[in-house]
């Protein structure tokens, strides 16, 4: 069992940066996969990033370049750095552990990108 806390969201204005965080409580951290996903108000939840167990990185097409997701092991926990961001980033942002059948998700943190 993996519970997941997510934090670092809030109000940012355009162009600017955030970083949030994904703790991780519960064994074996390194062996999960960790990924990013974001859900706008009226829209499905979209993935964002995701990191392998081996550090292999994929990113949608609509945050490369600006978005970088890492994860620091002995920590049990991953990030999501986050560049350039746009009022279309505006979203709750969830983390989740996927380790074979098995995805744990966290409860989500609010970004809100407005002048």
């Amino acid at each position: 069992q993996v519970q997941l806390v997510e934090s670092g969201g809030g109000l940012v204005q355009p162009g600017g940066s955030l970083r949030l965080s994904c703790a991780a409580s519960g064994a074996f951290f390194s062996r999960y996969a960790m990924g990013w996903y974001r859900q706008a108000p009226g829209k499905q939840r979209e993935f964002i990033a995701r990191i392998s167990s081996g550090g292999t990185t994929d990113y949608a097409d609509s945050v490369k370049g600006r978005f970088t997701i890492s994860r620091d092991n002995p920590k049990n926990t991953a990030y999501l750095q986050m560049h350039s961001l746009k009022p279309e980033d505006t979203a709750v942002y969830y983390c989740n552990a996927a380790i074979t059948t098995r995805v744990y998700w966290g409860q989500g943190t609010q970004v809100t990108v407005s002048s």
